[in-house]
């Protein structure tokens, strides 16, 4: 036993592991410096040995999702009103996103059904039913909430308002105007905004339900 964990398996070496490692490393390299060469390189273990852990570099990448939604769930949903627990995860998710930058492409590009995003899936729609949001509904409401932050960590990613700031004012007086008013710090209010509205506009469609 000892001789084959040798050659195939590093001790104490976990699927977590090899998951917060790769996080690391992406967030430090970029997602092109991610190989399973190259991250077994920085856990100190052959490639191989990563396989013990996840079973493919897809499953890698879907594990790295995992971990930075983990980084923005709450250790309870349901614990506040359904407004303030998907307003929390919101922001919640924001952060995240920005402090692993490189990660965002992933979440634009796979689903990334793990078994824990699948039950934080679970509690937010059980959250969601219990607030008396119909059952199919809760899906929309949990997918809409989920693409707006993933998308608006794209755009800051893209530093879309400095972009229109430096455009040619003669040519787009009303674009370059609205970005320079706008200051530094219009990400941040621009996301308050619209996640009010979106929540806004989820109570309109549980005031029906209700009744």
């Amino acid at each position: 036993m000892g001789a084959n964990r040798a050659r195939g398996q590093r001790v104490g070496l976990t699927r977590q592991a090899v998951l917060e490692a790769a996080v690391r490393l992406v967030d430090r390299e970029g997602m092109k410096a991610l190989s399973m060469r190259r991250l077994g390189a920085e856990l100190g273990v052959e490639a191989m040995t990563l396989y013990h852990h996840v079973p493919n570099k897809s499953a890698l990448l879907d594990g790295m999702i995992e971990q930075v939604v983990a980084e923005a769930v709450p250790p309870e949903f349901g614990a506040a009103t359904w407004r303030a627990d998907l307003g929390a995860y919101a922001h919640a998710l924001l952060a995240a996103l920005g402090a692993h930058p490189h990660a965002v492409p992933l979440f634009l590009s796979r689903p990334s059904m793990t078994p824990r995003n699948l039950r934080t899936m679970e509690a937010v729609v059980g959250m969601l039913c219990e607030a008396g949001f119909p059952l199919p509904r809760t899906l929309d409401v949990m997918y809409a909430l989920t693409s707006f932050v993933v998308g608006h960590a794209a755009a800051q990613a893209g530093s879309v308002d400095g972009s229109l700031a430096s455009l040619d004012p003669d040519a787009y007086p009303l674009l370059v105007g609205a970005a320079r008013q706008a200051g530094e710090d219009a990400a941040v209010a621009r996301f308050d905004f619209a996640l009010e509205a979106l929540l806004s506009g989820f109570e309109r469609e549980l005031a029906p339900a209700r009744t």
